[in-house]
C-alpha cells in the first residue's frame, strides 16, 4: 500500500484539487460499495475514526454507499482566500481540517518574485509543518503531487518554493509536478517571466513534470462537447460524499440549472490525468504500474523529465456518453495530437520511452498487439528500442467501459518551452515590467533561469537529431 499526497498552491491549483478530490471519491465509492476502508482509499485518504495511520478494514460511513470519515492526504495553499473559501462551504470541506490549509488575503500580485522570495519564506515553516502531519499519517509515502498553474504569481512562484522544499526535506519521496501553462492570449502579461521562473526550479527539483496547456483543454473541451452527450449515471444517489445524484458533474462543481462554465470541464480533464495515473496503485489489475516504474523508465537523463500526456477516450464530465471507440482505434488516438494535453504532435519527434497504463476490458494480448504495431510507425533511440512500459488497471474510469492514458517523454516538448521561451525574450529584450521582480531578485538570476530553460531545449533537440 502506497500513499500518496496532494499539494494545490495557488487558484488554478486549488481548482483543479477541488475536482480531483470530488472525481476520485465518485470512483472509490462506485468500487467500495460496502463502505470500507481499504488499500484503495488509504492511497489519496486517511481514517479519522482511529489514531492508527494505515489501519485496513475499518467500516467508514453506515456502510452502504455514503464514505464519510475521510481525510484527504492533501494541504491546500493560496495567497487568496476565494477558492479555498468555496472548497470549505462545500461538502469538501468535510475532507481538509484547518491544519491543512494555509491561506492569506495578500494575493501575489501575478509576480512569480512574490510568491517565490516573499511569501515562501514567509509561510515556510506553516506549509512544511501542514506536510510534515500529513507525511506522519502516511505509513508507506511515496510521492507528493503537485498541482498549479505556470502564469501566475502564487502557484508558479510559491508552487516552485514548496517543490524546492520538498527536495530538501523529503528527497528520497518522488516530486511530480502537473503545472498549467498559460497560452499565448493570456490576461497576465508578465506570465513569460513567471513561466521561466518557475520551469528553471521544476528542472532542478522536480523528478517529473506533466504540462498541461489552457489552449489544449479548451480545444479539447470543445471537440468532446459536440460528440458527446451527457446524463446522469446509472448510479445509487449520494454514493458519495460530494455526489448530489443529480447534477451532471456531481460534486461541488454540480451544475444543477446554470450553465457549465468551461474551466469547469477543463478542470475535470486535468483531474482525470492524475486519476489514470494512479489507477494501478489505487486498484488491481493483471499488470500494476507503481509510480516509482514511471521516473524509473520514463527518465532516462535526469533533467529531461517533462511527459506529455494523453488520454482517450476524452470525456470532460463525470457522466459524458463519449461514442463507443474500437480499442485499436483508442490505441491510435492515445498518439495523435487532438488528445494531447498540451499542443504537440508527438509522432513527429522522437519517443525516448513510453508509459501505457489501460483500464477496464482490455487484455494483455491487446497491449501487446498494439505496441508492436505501434511501435512500427514511430521513432525510438536506438539505445531504447523497447522503450516501452504498460500497466493494465481492471477498474474502468467512472462511466466508461475502458480507457488508456499515455505518458511519454518525447523531443517535441523543446516546442513548447521554446515558445515560452520566445514569449519571455520579447518582453526581457525591452525590459519590461521587470522593475517588479528586480525589487526582490536579481537580474543575473532571471537572466540564469532563461538559461536553465534555454538548455533543456537544446538538450531534447540533440536527442530529436542523434
Amino acid at each position: 500500500m502506497s500513499n500518496c499526497i496532494v499539494i494545490q498552491v495557488g487558484q488554478c491549483g486549488n481548482q483543479i484539487g477541488g475536482r480531483f478530490w470530488d472525481m476520485v471519491l465518485q470512483e472509490h465509492a462506485r468500487n467500495n460499495k460496502r463502505g470500507i476502508y481499504d488499500d484503495a482509499l488509504a492511497t489519496f485518504f486517511r481514517n479519522v475514526k482511529t489514531n492508527r495511520a494505515g489501519c485496513s478494514n475499518v467500516e467508514v460511513g453506515d456502510g452502504k454507499g455514503r464514505i464519510t470519515g475521510l481525510r484527504a492526504r492533501g494541504v491546500m495553499i493560496d495567497m487568496e482566500p476565494g477558492v479555498i473559501d468555496q472548497i470549505r462551504r462545500s461538502p469538501l470541506s468535510e475532507l481538509f481540517g484547518e491544519e491543512q490549509q494555509v491561506v492569506s488575503n495578500s494575493g501575489s500580485g501575478n509576480n512569480w518574485a512574490v510568491g517565490n522570495c516573499v511569501y515562501g519564506p514567509q509561510y515556510r515553516e506553516e506549509i512544511l509543518e501542514a506536510v510534515r502531519k500529513q507525511a506522519e499519517f502516511c505509513p508507506s509515502l511515496q510521492s507528493f503531487f503537485m498541482l498549479g498553474s505556470l502564469g501566475g504569481g502564487t502557484g508558479s512562484g510559491l508552487g516552485s518554493y514548496v517543490c524546492e522544499m520538498l527536495y530538501d526535506e523529503y528527497p528520497e519521496v518522488y516530486r511530480f509536478h502537473a503545472p498549467i501553462m498559460p497560452s499565448a492570449n493570456d490576461d497576465v502579461v508578465t506570465s513569460p517571466y513567471n513561466s521561466i521562473l518557475s520551469l528553471s526550479k521544476l528542472i532542478d527539483t522536480a523528478d517529473c513534470v506533466l504540462p498541461i496547456e489552457n489552449e489544449a483543454l479548451l480545444d479539447i473541451f470543445q471537440r468532446v462537447t459536440q460528440q458527446t452527450e451527457t446524463g446522469v449515471q446509472a448510479r445509487k444517489r449520494r454514493m458519495a460524499l460530494t455526489d448530489s445524484g443529480d447534477a451532471a458533474m456531481g460534486g461541488m462543481c454540480g451544475v444543477g440549472a446554470r450553465k457549465t462554465h468551461p474551466f469547469d470541464a477543463m478542470n475535470n480533464i486535468a483531474a482525470n490525468l492524475l486519476m489514470n495515473m494512479t489507477s494501478s496503485m489505487r486498484f488491481e489489475g493483471t499488470m500494476n504500474v507503481d509510480i516509482n516504474d514511471i521516473v524509473t523508465n520514463l527518465v532516462p537523463f535526469p533533467r529531461m523529465k517533462f511527459l506529455l500526456s494523453s488520454m482517450t477516450p476524452l470525456y470532460t464530465l463525470t457522466d459524458a456518453r463519449p461514442p463507443p471507440r474500437r480499442l485499436d482505434q483508442m490505441f491510435i488516438d492515445a498518439f495523435s495530437r487532438d488528445c494531447q494535453l498540451i499542443r504537440a504532435e508527438p509522432k513527429t519527434s522522437r519517443y525516448l520511452a513510453c508509459a501505457l497504463i489501460a483500464r477496464g476490458d482490455v487484455e494483455v494480448s491487446d497491449l501487446r498487439r498494439n505496441i508492436e504495431r505501434m511501435s512500427l510507425q514511430l521513432k525510438f533511440p536506438s539505445w531504447n528500442r523497447e522503450g516501452w512500459k504498460t500497466g493494465l488497471c481492471s477498474v474502468p474510469p467512472l462511466g466508461q467501459s475502458r480507457c488508456l492514458l499515455s505518458l511519454a517523454n518525447n523531443c517535441c516538448i523543446r516546442q513548447n518551452l521554446d515558445i515560452l521561451h520566445s514569449r519571455f525574450r520579447k518582453l526581457y529584450r525591452r525590459k519590461a515590467n521587470l522593475h517588479h521582480y528586480t525589487a526582490h531578485i536579481d537580474v543575473a538570476d532571471i537572466a540564469n533561469s532563461a538559461e536553465n530553460v534555454r538548455d533543456i531545449i537544446a538538450e531534447y533537440s540533440s536527442q530529436e537529431f542523434k
